[in-house]
């Protein structure tokens, strides 16, 4: 691990009362500024309660929803007179480029930016939000998983990223189900509220 690098602090108990699991945990240079590599200390999960529930009726191992916070360091550090607010806007489109980017090495097709928000951190933070929609073919259960992903991008004691992405529509209906419950129906509306306040619990 990089001597300057520091893990976001994420909402264990949360996630843990939600089903999410811890899947990674890396430090890595994720872009590069003019004068500065930038550093990422990320913490990935995966919805394991949902995967285990549509393997259980479906027969089919995949991840439905991920979810991952990441805190940024700078090698060498800014200069004095680079203030946050004069990189966030790179930092931003790097987030974004980055996650699109991801979406493709998992497999996903059509991936296309959407819409752009403004939130708060619960601890008062104004947060940058940018949705994503991709699909993945589906070819076991002869179907297509549509998601949105939403990355946020903010600056507090340090620049953070979080970001993740959900079903278009619930699981059971995705894999077909006649009559899902629990985790597998559950609706994109309550997929989205998860996530952004997973996003903005992020510090």
């Amino acid at each position: 691990m990089a001597p300057d690098a520091a893990f976001p602090v994420v909402p264990e108990t949360r996630l843990a009362d939600s089903g999410w699991e811890l899947l990674d945990e890396r430090v890595e240079t994720v872009f590069e500024l003019q004068r500065a590599k930038v550093t990422g200390a990320t913490r990935l999960y995966d919805d394991v309660r949902t995967r285990e529930a549509a393997e259980s009726a479906a027969g089919l191992n995949r991840q439905w929803r991920f979810f991952f916070a990441t805190a940024l360091s700078f090698r060498p550090p800014l200069a004095p007179g680079i203030g946050p607010m004069m990189v966030l806007p790179t930092i931003r489109s790097e987030a974004g480029s980055a996650f699109a980017s991801e979406l493709r090495d998992r497999g996903f097709e059509n991936v296309s930016r959407g819409r752009r928000e403004r939130a708060r951190t619960e601890r008062g933070d104004r947060v940058h939000l940018r949705s994503y929609t991709a699909e993945l073919p589906l070819d076991d259960v002869a179907a297509t998983l549509s998601i949105t992903g939403w990355v946020g991008v903010w600056h507090a004691d340090g620049f953070r990223i979080a970001a993740g992405a959900y079903p278009g529509e619930s699981v059971g209906d995705t894999l077909g189900l006649d009559d899902p419950d629990g985790p597998l129906d559950r609706s994109p509306q309550e997929y989205r509220d998860e996530l952004l306040d997973l996003i903005r619990a992020v510090e």
